[in-house]
């Protein structure tokens, strides 16, 4: 039998970092995001030679281990051997043998929530071949579990319940990682508006949104006056978005996307650099009204938003530089498997 699952990548649209502890521990934290339709995906191949195969052929990473109850975690396909941990550990299936395979639409350090998905694409697949009694909210809290308390890797936890959910969703993170996820009806003018307002532009580079998302910890930690009213800001900033995308006010969106830009930056030094800000210039000096950055910052995806008259001209300006311009369109559903039964 051959199992496989998808899970939507997203783009974050507002409050991005208010979903950072010690932040929403402190003050509770708002997000509104959306995924597209890049995705992250897994196979898993049941076999009966007593090895379990890893590989993600995206980021060509390969490991083989004979069959255990645990695999070591030393920076290779971790993502991969931490949820086989973590089912192994919590559902004891008994001695597995198979090989799984992944890859994702996006880099790694993209801004796309692109490893927190994968880690929901692989739970998926998981549930779907293990029966595993597991729904949305249970799939996304232990994917954040996995990555944050086994793995020890830095992160907010809006790219699990993003990836678990899919659509539109405005979240709130309250203390002891409570979690609600709204799903949001936009309609679909307003949808089709959106995305002939958004230009998505790869800068080429990807980064590790850890020493980042660390600074903006230690900013918030102790105290960091600037840096903890931006972040209030910027939670502001979800609830803010949330009513112009409800009433179709895609200037008042296009306002808000800009001025949370102009707040995050003041949250940690890295979160922008000279190459960003030079894709910034010459997308503003063709024709984008604004932009930010999808993610932590630092590199990957960027989000800028253009009067569609004007987009022609804005891709042209873009695609001189270094990095590409992504066409996308937004989804609806989350992540999903399925099973192949074979002869």
């Amino acid at each position: 039998m051959i199992i496989r699952s998808k899970a939507p990548l997203r783009l974050g649209l507002a409050g991005g970092g208010s979903d950072v502890s010690p932040y929403s521990d402190l003050y509770g934290g708002l997000i509104l995001n959306a995924t597209i339709n890049l995705y992250a995906y897994c196979t898993i191949e049941e076999t009966d030679n007593g090895r379990i195969e890893i590989e993600a052929t995206d980021i060509r990473q390969r490991q083989v281990f004979d069959s255990a109850p645990q695999l070591p975690i030393d920076g290779v396909v971790d993502l991969h051997k931490g949820v086989y941990n973590r089912i192994m550990r919590d559902y004891t299936p008994g001695r597995l043998s198979f090989r799984i395979t992944t890859y994702s639409d996006a880099a790694p350090g993209s801004g796309l929530g692109s490893s927190s998905t994968m880690v929901v694409a692989i739970l998926k697949a998981f549930s779907e071949w293990l029966h595993l009694p597991v729904g949305d909210y249970e799939i996304a809290r232990l994917a954040y579990d996995i990555e944050r308390n086994d793995l020890k890797l830095s992160g907010g936890k809006q790219d699990q319940y993003a990836a678990a959910f899919g659509g539109f969703n405005f979240m709130e993170f309250l203390p002891d990682n409570h979690v609600i996820v709204n799903p949001l009806r936009i309609k679909r003018w307003i949808v089709d508006e959106l995305e002939a307002n958004i230009l998505l532009y790869y800068t080429g580079a990807s980064r590790s949104s850890a020493a980042i998302i660390d600074e903006q910890k230690v900013n918030t930690t102790q105290g960091n006056r600037q840096a903890v009213e931006a972040m209030h800001r910027i939670k502001q900033s979800a609830l803010d978005m949330k009513g112009a995308l409800l009433t179709g006010d895609i200037g008042h969106f296009t306002e808000i996307l800009g001025n949370a830009w102009e707040d995050k930056k003041k949250m940690a030094a890295s979160i922008t650099n000279p190459q960003i800000e030079k894709v910034f210039r010459v997308a503003l000096e063709a024709g984008a009204t604004t932009g930010k950055v999808s993610g932590a910052g630092g590199g990957g995806f960027i989000m800028f938003a253009v009067e569609p008259t004007k987009r022609v001209q804005v891709v042209r300006a873009l695609n001189r530089l270094e990095g590409r311009v992504v066409e996308f369109q937004f989804t609806e559903g989350g992540t999903h498997g399925w099973k192949i039964f074979t002869k």
